[in-house]
């Protein structure tokens, strides 16, 4: 289904990174009252995500992934200035990052295919109302930045 479509493009965005050597940065949410709990099974990536562990992990309790976190200290260590976004949730979590990266002058690009949320035409009206990229835009992008 969308989930399993979404997983295999998010695992086809990490693969793609790992082959420029580009950073992947991993984002998790927890809520200090509601859970869930660090480290629980709920709290984890799935198995299936080709995460490592030496991705550099951000913790954050708030929809923006750079509210009260070092996001954006990591990333301009990185000497990144353009970010591509996936994950859950498109309508919540992404889509608030986004925001967020674009008020701090990154560039911010939704990856199409890689994100989902609670309904499927709200996941579409997003990427086509922000800057969104495909497979193969991205792995343009991607090889421009790394020669």
């Amino acid at each position: 289904g969308e989930q399993d479509l979404a997983m295999r493009m998010i695992n086809g965005a990490i693969w793609q990174f790992r082959q420029h050597g580009l950073p992947i940065i991993r984002i998790y949410h927890t809520d200090p009252k509601w859970g869930p709990e660090p480290d629980s099974d709920d709290f984890e990536f799935p198995e299936s995500v080709i995460i490592e562990e030496d991705d550099p992990k951000i913790v954050k309790n708030h929809p923006s992934a750079f509210v009260k976190t070092d996001l954006d200290k990591i990333l301009k260590e990185m000497e990144v200035n353009t970010v591509f976004l996936c994950g859950l949730s498109a309508t919540g979590c992404v889509l608030a990052t986004y925001f967020g990266a674009t008020e701090r002058e990154y560039d911010a690009f939704m990856i199409e295919g890689a994100l989902l949320s609670p309904r499927s035409e709200h996941t579409e009206a997003i990427t086509e109302i922000l800057e969104s990229v495909g497979w193969g835009s991205m792995e343009v992008i991607l090889r421009a930045a790394t020669q």
